[in-house]
């Protein structure tokens, strides 16, 4: 009689079964996690359409004029919202109005869309999901933006020029970043700020700048304190001073005809500064947004700060770029007994934290204070000037207020 014999598995056969299962199927959802998150690129759309119930006005040739910034925010609240709600809402990375100008009795936008998709994807359906999304929002637009869907046309640019465009067409843009509130900041990464420049004597850092256009800079007054010399001060820009992303010798300086060069006086505290030859703009170097004269920048309003200077009062600079929030403080709060005591000028402002923690420092002097608006524009809120020592509770930093010489930089330098 014959018998039939099962075979019967070890316990350690079936566990290393089962764990080499398991590594199989780990390593297939990694490669799918890795080609659905990681292996991803942006792609660059240009759109343009005609505008009909607006009419052309000379101010929309001044990207920083309030009548660009209002007819530029429906726009991209327009196109943001013709892909809510679709499977192309968290690929939209951002839509940036780059031109707005006549056409036939309206005005002609001109838009760059940025969106983030797997690299493998098929060109040619993305560009027809997102044309016929951006369409069907557009034939149904009627207030505030009436849009001639006749003038309607998207088409595909590289990223070398999209980022060009982007460069070219405006200011005060920057790379997507957060800014951390830490004692002493945190370090930026290359093209957070990329309007930071460094002014050194002799080759040494020793004050902040900001650039705002391709040949001017601007920064205090009281960092040329004893060295007027242009041949002796050289600027670089990019988060690093060593090695730098661009170097340009200095032109020359305009320093404040009305500053008192001394220690004690801080009015005036603002200086114009010609570099030898004209920066290219790229995302690393990029100039920043002045506001109008007339702009108000609300007390409480978050701001960041940056700058190569000391982590603490009377350190060393450092040599990568920091940056840090703040939020401005009222003149009237600033002014208090406690504080600076009436200290505080028309032309200055506060900006830290009463209770110490965030602040500039030395070396920073003559670098931007910014601030964004709700197009995620960065502008030039002030220029970091004086404190008592660094990130002092009720010594909150000093700024030369940039609204206050809005028209005094343009005197100097056109812009």
């Amino acid at each position: 009689m014959s018998i039939s014999r099962t075979r019967s598995w070890e316990p350690w056969m079936i566990a290393l079964i089962v764990l080499a299962v398991l590594l199989v199927l780990a390593t297939a959802i990694g490669l799918l996690v890795y080609f659905l998150i990681y292996d991803q690129k942006l792609f660059f759309y240009n759109a343009s359409f005609r505008i009909n119930n607006v009419q052309y006005q000379p101010s929309f040739d001044k990207q920083t004029s309030a009548e660009f910034r209002e007819l530029s925010r429906s726009i991209e609240i327009l196109i943001k919202q013709a892909f809510q709600a679709t499977p192309l809402e968290k690929r939209l990375i951002n839509a940036r109005v780059v031109r707005l100008s006549p056409g036939n009795d309206g005005v002609l936008a001109d838009v760059v869309l940025i969106f983030k998709f797997v690299a493998t994807d098929n060109k040619e359906i993305l560009w027809t999901n997102i044309y016929q999304t951006l369409l069907e929002k557009l034939k149904l637009s009627t207030w505030p933006l009436s849009i001639d869907i006749s003038s309607y046309k998207l088409s595909e640019i590289n990223e070398e020029n999209g980022t060009n465009l982007l460069n070219s067409s405006g200011c005060g843009t920057r790379l997507d970043r957060s800014v951390e509130r830490i004692y002493g900041g945190s370090i930026a990464g290359e093209g957070e700020w990329p309007w930071q420049a460094s002014l050194q004597l002799n080759g040494i850092h020793r004050c902040g700048a900001t650039l705002i256009s391709n040949n001017w800079l601007v920064t205090a007054a009281h960092c040329f304190r004893g060295v007027r010399d242009v041949r002796s001060w050289t600027s670089s820009f990019g988060a690093r001073l060593r090695p730098p992303r661009v170097r340009r010798n200095l032109r020359q300086i305009i320093i404040h005809e009305h500053y008192a060069n001394n220690v004690m006086n801080h009015e005036f505290d603002i200086a114009v500064v010609q570099i030898s030859s004209p920066v290219e703009f790229t995302t690393a170097v990029h100039r920043v947004c002045l506001p109008e004269a007339s702009y108000i920048f609300p007390e409480n309003t978050t701001c960041a700060v940056t700058g190569f200077g000391a982590l603490k009062d009377d350190g060393p600079s450092v040599g990568e770029l920091r940056q840090t929030e703040v939020k401005i403080i009222s003149n009237e709060i600033c002014n208090k007994r406690e504080v600076y005591n009436g200290a505080i000028s028309s032309g200055m402002l506060c900006a830290g934290y009463l209770e110490g923690g965030s602040d500039a420092c030395q070396g920073d002097s003559g670098g931007p204070l910014v601030t964004s608006d709700s197009r995620g524009i960065w502008y030039l809120v002030g220029i970091v000037s004086w404190g008592d020592e660094c990130a002092k509770p009720n010594k909150p930093g000093v700024y030369t207020r940039v609204t206050y010489y809005r028209d005094w930089i343009a005197y100097h330098t056109g812009i």
